[in-house]
């Protein structure tokens, strides 16, 4: 007959379990993520932003402001701003990763107001998370197994 703690314990541990497993999945179906994300720039202040892309993903970046000053680098022979060049009011970026890598953007507020940022690129996830995935899949089965371990003997102090 299963006590309280055993059947707690399996109970938590299939969920551990149970969450680690649907996202190991994901990730195996799913190798992209797409990001839609919002940015401002203070005054006179810097940004760099970062993107690490698989290979023919579109990326598409709006920027609204004053005056700024911006830098780009993409993977391989896409588009490239290597000279800082300076902008006014608008500019909308779209390009496409012709390798796998990272594209890096430097902008700089030079402007009187704030400058807002809207991009929406494919990602690249975080390569740890299968591992991450895995490593929370075995704690699931200790949870489990010490959970059952109590059905075979009460341990002392406990």
């Amino acid at each position: 007959m299963l006590t309280i703690r055993p059947i707690l314990g399996l109970i938590i541990g299939g969920l551990i379990i149970t969450a680690a497993g649907w996202s190991l999945i994901d990730k195996l179906v799913n190798p992209t993520i797409t990001m839609n994300e919002d940015f401002e720039i203070e005054i006179g202040e810097a940004m760099t932003f970062t993107i690490p892309g698989p290979n023919h993903s579109p990326q598409h970046m709006e920027i609204l402001g004053d005056a700024f000053d911006l830098q780009l680098r993409s993977p391989g022979t896409g588009l490239q701003i290597t000279n800082t060049t300076s902008y006014q009011n608008e500019l909308t970026l779209d390009w496409v990763h012709l390798e796998d890598g990272e594209t890096r953007i430097k902008i700089q507020n030079i402007g009187n107001n704030e400058l807002e940022i809207k991009s929406i690129t494919v990602q690249t996830p975080n390569p740890f998370g299968f591992t991450i995935d895995l490593m929370v899949l075995t704690t699931g089965i200790v949870v489990i197994g010490f959970s059952l371990g109590f059905t075979i003997r009460k341990p002392k102090g406990f």
